[in-house]
């Protein structure tokens, strides 16, 4: 992602000026500085902040949190033609469920490097990505029983599957 000049798009402004409203008031109520935003044709589809400490839910990144009631809101789980505006630049986790969600463009205020002067420092986690996955000091093992692929076959067999 590249940073844009706030005058990019007429509304992103206002959209992130909220989105920091969010991040704001969330940490005034004990939880962390981020919010976020769903929007879809110039509307409002859905708000997140930080869930984190609040639902004891290391998932529940603002992001992740708006994504979620934006679905809910529109009853899909793909949110295509949809803006996710957020106080800061996405994290890993919250890029992959952007990506999984289909969201058609990202707008963040901060960025990785205002977040780790916060104290939340994404960059560990971009940094172990882009290397080998041997390195790693988080064991990740492939297992393979003879049935692995079983699951897979399983949905491919099923003729009223909704494909995603």
């Amino acid at each position: 992602m590249t940073a844009r000049p706030a005058d990019a798009h007429p509304t992103d402004a206002q959209w992130l000026e909220r989105t920091i409203e969010l991040a704001t008031s969330n940490v005034r109520s004990g939880g962390g500085p981020f919010g976020a935003l769903i929007v879809r044709d110039g509307e409002l589809i859905a708000e997140g902040q930080n869930r984190v400490t609040a639902n004891l839910d290391p998932t529940a990144h603002a992001e992740v949190v708006a994504i979620r009631a934006a679905c809910q809101a529109v009853g899909d789980f793909s949110l295509a033609g949809a803006t996710l505006y957020t106080s800061c630049e996405p994290c890993p986790l919250c890029l992959s469920a952007v990506l999984w969600a289909r969201v058609d463009r990202v707008v963040y205020a901060a960025d990785r490097h205002d977040a780790a002067e916060g104290g939340f420092d994404d960059r560990e986690f971009y940094e172990l990505f882009a290397s080998d996955r041997s390195t790693w000091h988080l064991p990740v093992e492939s297992v393979r029983p003879e049935n692995a692929s079983a699951p897979f076959d399983a949905w491919l067999a099923h003729e009223h599957r909704t494909d995603y």
